[in-house]
Order: C-alpha cells, then structure tokens, then sequence
C-alpha cells in the first residue's frame, strides 16, 4: 500500500479498481462490490486511494449538490503528490477549460455551449448524419464483410462533430484521424493532441475573419463573452465527449441487436426497435461506465461512509444504472425511461442539448445501416466478441458482420 493510501484508515480493505481483470466482467464487479453497500473504499493506479460510489441515490445526491462535491479537481487531498505520469492524469489534470469550472464561471461556459449546440438544425443534423453513414457504407458495401466498430461506428462522430464545427470537407480525414490517435495510450497520443488543439486554434481564428452557422462562431458571438482560449479548449472537450462515448454507443447498439433474440427480429424487420436498443444500451451497457469525478469541499457522510473534505469520489455510472432498486426489468420497461445516469446529471452533466444530438447521430447511424444492410449477421460467436479492458468505457474491440455485397449507388447507375 502506498504512504497515500496508508493516510486512508477506511482503505485498509479497499477494492484495487485497476488492472486487465478488472475489467473482464463489469457487471459481476459491480454485484460484488455492491455487497459492501453504496459506497466503496477502492485503489485507482498505484494505489491511490478513493471513493467508489454505486448506489443510484447516492450518485444522484452528489451529482444534484455541486456546493458539497464539486468538480475541481485541485481540491484532492493528494493532488500535490500525484506524479505526473500517472496513468488517470487525462482524467484528472486540470485544465482551464468548462469540465473544471464550477459556480458562475461554469454556468458562463456551460451556457454558451449549450446555447450554441440548442442552435444546431435537427433535419441538417439528420440529413449530415446519413450522409457520413451513406459515405462509410459506401466503401464496404461491395465487400460484404467489415468490421462495423472500425470501419463504421468509431468513424462517424467526428466526422459528424467537425462538419458541425463548420471544418472544410478537406481538413476532416486528417482531423478525425488525429481525434483517434489522441485518444489512444501510446507514444503518438500527445503529438496527435498537439495537433487537434492546433487546429482548433486555426478553426476560431477563421471563423473570426469568416463567421458561420456553426458551432464555433455562436460561441465566438456568445453574449458570455468567452476569451479564443476559453472556446478553443471547449470545442476540444465537445470533440473528445462525443467520440468516444457516443461511437461506443453506435457499436453497442448495433451488437445487442445482432446478438439479442428481441431485437434481431426488427433488425431485419426494419427501424422499429432501434430507438429501444439505444436506451436499453444506456441502462445494461453504457458507454461512460465511470465518471472521475466529484471531490467532498468537506467532510460528511455519504452512503454509511465517513467522507474527507478534498476525497475523490468516482461515479459508478454503470454500476448506478443497474442498482436493483431502479434498474428496469427488460428494454420493454426501459423504453421510455430516461433517468439512467448515463449522461450525468446536474449541472456538471452532459449540457443539454448534447444528449439529444448524441442521440440523433447514434439513432441515424444505426437506421442508415438497417436500410442499407438489411441482412447483416454477425460474422462471429457472440461470446468471442472482446470488450476493451477498461473500467471507464465500455466498447468492443471489434464487430465483425457479413451480409450480401451489393454496388455503391453511384456505382450502379443510381
């Protein structure tokens, strides 16, 4: 145990929450732990000590109460004697930018995201949408084979953020490829964010000289008056939030309808269950399993445990989402369920409307795929399907399908 962990009395037996295995089966780690009750004492990477908080009530108490867990991450308690190459540093190193604001100043920042994002045409949205589907499709669709986790759901929210940012068609590939290798683990990571954050400092410098009907430029004329490094670093958060998160939305969706009896009758069937499937996801597999996090401004009892003031607390979203008390019993009951925790809640979760758009670009995607690929199958057993090994985000390594190759409609006359 390190000197840190030593310092956290209620930690003696805490549950070490890093590690390939960790991650191997979510759903029983959740079970176990929750045996222990809502809250957890665990070891994030190098035993650094924290809060696990599982139970539905609690995350949203503390989601609900920004004045008792705030989101500035300067508050640990152990902030000074994190290294800087601990492996959660993207998690938890601060930036100037909305995820750490808190009060006012996150009220100013978040309000002009949303304010910009409400703005957004829903009928562009969906026609830009299909298109980045149509164009993916388009260069598999001869094959009949691909891979739809590379080759189609990671692909598509980029593609469809920078065209919403108002990018040139010309600077997207190289961009969306830059947003993936930014989020990567290896050595081209920080190059690759380098040249994202570059970009994003061209983009406002252009949309200064030649304003748009995008999201850049409402931000820029935002009456919160936001400085080009205060829009600069937020479009970098809007990228990095809708990538991951909803391309793993689009690839889980689209597994638990080629895999699940329920859902696999529609999928051939037609577009009915796709918006099912969507929050069913949301319920059993949510993209964001965990959340670092919130820290207690000081101390106070939360879910049976004695709480620091500057303690980590990790949201169990995942683990939230299946609490027995709340969980619904089949994607029949949670069809018209909104209040799974997989966005957040409060006002440090998803800005509203970005849910919604989340929604509209992984609903698209899997309705474009429905009409072009009517007979898709899995090209595999669905137990050799490989989740990730991570216990933040939920997503498959691959999904590979088959399905009758036809001609790209420019191809066959059309």
């Amino acid at each position: 145990m390190t000197r840190e962990a030593a310092h956290y009395p209620d930690h003696t037996d805490a549950v070490r929450f890093y590690g390939p295995q960790i991650a191997e089966d979510p759903a029983a780690l959740y079970q176990q732990m929750r045996q222990r009750g809502p809250v957890v004492p665990i070891l994030l990477d190098g035993d650094m000590p924290a809060w696990f908080v599982l139970g539905y009530r609690e995350v949203h108490h503390i989601t609900n109460n920004p004045q008792w867990f705030a989101r500035d991450c300067r508050r640990w308690n152990i902030y000074d004697q994190i290294p800087g190459d601990w492996p959660l540093i993207p998690y938890v190193g601060w930036t100037p930018s909305v995820m750490f604001a808190e009060g006012a100043e996150h009220h100013r920042r978040a309000g002009a995201i949303g304010d910009a994002l409400h703005e957004v045409n829903r009928t562009e949205l969906i026609a830009t949408c299909a298109k980045v589907a149509d164009r993916l499709i388009d260069g598999f669709v001869g094959n009949g084979t691909a891979d739809l986790i590379t080759e189609y759901a990671y692909q598509i929210p980029a593609r469809v953020i920078a065209r919403l940012f108002g990018l040139p068609d010309a600077d997207v590939p190289a961009l969306v490829q830059d947003v993936f290798d930014s989020l990567d683990s290896d050595d081209n990571a920080a190059q690759a964010h380098q040249r994202v954050h570059a970009r994003m400092q061209q983009l406002v410098a252009d949309k200064h000289a030649h304003p748009g009907r995008d999201v850049p430029s409402r931000m820029l004329a935002h009456p919160a008056q936001l400085t080009d490094d205060e829009v600069v670093i937020d479009l970098l958060v809007m990228m990095a939030a809708a990538q991951a998160p909803t391309g793993n939305w689009i690839g889980n969706t689209l597994r638990l309808m080629l895999v699940d009896d329920e859902f696999s009758v529609t999928l051939q069937g037609g577009r009915s269950s796709a918006a099912q499937a969507l929050n069913e996801v949301l319920w059993k597999d949510t993209p964001t399993q965990n959340f670092i996090g919130r820290w207690a401004v000081q101390d106070c009892q939360l879910g049976g445990r004695t709480i620091r003031k500057g303690d980590l607390l990790v949201l169990g979203l995942a683990a939230a989402n299946t609490d027995p008390q709340v969980l619904p019993h089949s994607h029949s009951d949670s069809g018209n369920n909104r209040a799974h925790m997989s966005f957040g809640h409060g006002e440090h979760g998803c800005p509203w409307p970005a849910p919604e758009l989340a929604e509209t670009i992984a609903k698209t995607a899997v309705e474009v795929l429905i009409d072009r690929l009517p007979d898709v199958t899995l090209a595999a057993p669905p137990d050799d399907l490989q989740w990730r090994p991570s216990v933040w985000m939920r997503g498959l390594f691959t999904l590979p399908v088959v399905f009758t190759p036809t001609l790209p409609p420019h191809q066959a006359g059309r």
